[in-house]
């Protein structure tokens, strides 16, 4: 594919610390892959949850295909992941212990043309801990700032 779309969670990053990393692949309608291939959909609060023993990410936002007349899709509806089995057990035996969740850190176009979403087993970081990222990353570029001049 000649375009590279890769959208990503800025925010998960920020407000999570990342403990595993899976890539997923996602059901989707014809508009909502339409829209993604022109890169208008967004990750922004996005977390996954188990129904039935099936994986669902809530909250992906894809906006509407300015084309799709009355086929369009729902923006924010909820839409089904597809992990293999061992994953999945996994995923939901550390889900339900407490402090764990499971959120989409990006979503990408694979080679194949397929829509493919990262997600992340992930623990919530308290206050100093952002603090603390924040002051390496910005002692990181002012680094980056001196090696430059």
């Amino acid at each position: 594919m000649a375009n590279k779309i890769n959208i990503k969670n800025k925010k998960a990053s920020h407000d999570y610390e990342f403990i595993d990393k899976y890539t997923a692949g996602i059901i989707l309608t014809g508009t909502e892959i339409k829209s993604i291939r022109t890169g208008k959909a967004g990750l922004t609060d996005t977390y996954c949850v188990f129904k039935n023993g099936e994986l669902w990410v809530k909250n992906l936002y894809i906006a509407e295909y300015s084309h799709g007349g009355y086929t369009n899709h729902e923006p924010k509806r909820d839409r089904k992941l597809l992990l293999n089995k061992n994953e999945l057990r996994k995923l939901d035996k550390k889900v339900k212990e407490r402090g764990y969740t499971i959120v989409a850190s990006g979503l990408f176009i694979s080679e194949r043309g397929l829509a493919k979403v990262n997600i992340a087993l992930a623990r919530g970081k308290k206050e100093y801990d952002k603090r603390e990222d924040i002051k390496k990353k910005d002692i990181k570029r002012m680094h980056e700032r001196l090696d430059k001049v």
